[in-house]
């Protein structure tokens, strides 16, 4: 049935992301580098690309220009097949004012929904990592004959307040209540630790959408955003249900890796999604080509260990180390790494700098930019060497662990923007 359907996806990009400054001081959210090759932004593109949903606007607005290039120069769909990535910035349609929340961007992109003419839209967030297959998710809400179908998945109770919070009715599905941040989140069914968090992922029946939005855009009283505001609506007019997410089953994807989700939205968060990729058996694996995340790879050498004198020893252990790196002489721990083309970098020493104070001890320091980056430049403190990352190694929201054994680096660092002479560098 959800092949029958005309879909447009709507992916939402326009976030600042100021619990990850200062990885989001000079880029948008989205176009943070994950994972050594990536963009956040890739992960929601390539689970609609790969169900089939292609095409795809990208509502862009804060520092937007580093994302928009790499959409552009990255997301290039087959045009003679009408398929199409495109960053839509802020555009000011209905005046002079930018977009005051998520449904008010969708509202002053109505346009698009305009000329597509789709049945369903897609409402994605671009920040998260994970793997879903959406066509699953638009089957549910197609046998539900729901106005909105939101995608949503079990946390701790204790950790539930910065999300939106559902409450199911005793279908399983009907959503009885939809609670922004709340405070005091209500508990899953039998499960009193637990409660159940809307994932930032909608599926819309396109009418039902736009007079929402309408009815929305005319309340002088709302925030304007999905959550807070449009799904409360759609709840009270029974319109609302939920898809489990676990339910979620993609091809090539099993054990830990099923169910896997992560709100990268804090340094923290971003550490510990990185460190996910590491282990023997990684909780979230990149190795899936049955389903596979999508990005440009740069046009650079394979990875590269070189010396073997003594203790200077070129070697990685539990670690992702993209092509373009040469570790030299050095040992690298428990660490993500990538060269300056990969993924871009942090850029000027100030964001380096600010991650170093917040995250602790880290190694690094260096000049290089991201080229889609908008500030001319930044001042901060540097550290760094040729026992640590090496010179020009940059830190992405690094903490660090103890440190073991003789150069290199150790113990759960994410580099991401070194030099061609990185890990352990002589001289």
């Amino acid at each position: 049935m959800a092949g029958e359907q005309r879909i447009l996806g709507l992916v939402l990009a326009g976030s600042p992301g100021k619990r990850l400054a200062p990885l989001t001081d000079d880029r948008a959210k989205s176009a943070v580098p994950f994972g050594g090759l990536y963009r956040l932004v890739d992960f929601a593109l390539s689970n609609l690309v790969n169900a089939g949903i292609r095409k795809i606007c990208v509502l862009t607005q804060y520092k937007s220009h580093s994302l928009d290039r790499h959409i552009t120069t990255t997301w290039r769909l087959n045009a003679l097949l009408d398929n199409y990535v495109a960053p839509v910035p802020a555009q000011q349609r209905l005046g002079p004012r930018w977009q005051a929340g998520s449904a008010d961007a969708i509202y002053q992109s109505l346009n698009l929904i305009r000329s597509e003419r789709p049945d369903l839209v897609a409402v994605f967030g671009a920040d998260d990592v994970y793997r879903m297959d959406p066509s699953q998710m638009i089957e549910a809400h197609l046998a539900w004959n729901a106005g909105v179908t939101v995608a949503g998945i079990p946390v701790p109770r204790a950790a539930a307040t910065p999300f939106g919070i559902i409450r199911v009715a005793p279908d399983g599905h009907r959503i009885e209540a939809f609670l922004e941040k709340p405070a005091d989140p209500p508990a899953l069914p039998g499960r009193p630790d637990e409660s159940l968090a809307a994932m930032g992922n909608y599926i819309f029946d396109r009418d039902v959408l736009v007079e929402a939005l309408h009815a929305d855009a005319a309340d002088e009283s709302s925030q304007h955003g999905i959550g807070s505001d449009l799904m409360p609506r759609l709840v009270s007019d029974g319109a609302a249900h939920v898809y489990d997410f676990l339910e979620n089953k993609v091809p090539g994807s099993s054990g830990p890796d099923h169910g896997y989700w992560r709100e990268v939205g804090t340094i923290d968060s971003y550490f510990a999604a990185h460190m996910d990729l590491c282990a023997v058996h990684p909780v979230f694996s990149l190795y899936n080509d049955r389903w596979p995340i999508l990005t440009q790879v740069p046009p650079q050498p394979p990875a590269k260990f070189v010396l073997d004198d003594g203790e200077r020893v070129g070697r990685a252990v539990n670690s992702v180390v993209s092509n373009g790196v040469i570790v030299s002489g050095g040992l690298v721990r428990e660490s993500v790494l990538s060269s300056r083309g990969a993924g871009g970098g942090l850029g000027p020493g100030g964001a380096l700098g600010a991650a170093e104070q917040r995250a602790g001890r880290a190694a690094g320091g260096g000049p290089g930019r991201d080229p889609g980056q908008e500030r001319p430049g930044a001042r901060g403190r540097r550290r760094g060497g040729g026992r640590g990352a090496g010179p020009g190694a940059r830190v992405h929201g690094v903490r660090r662990r103890r440190h073991r054994g003789g150069q290199g680096t150790r113990g759960g660092a994410v580099i991401l923007g070194a030099p061609p002479m990185a890990a352990g560098s002589p001289g």
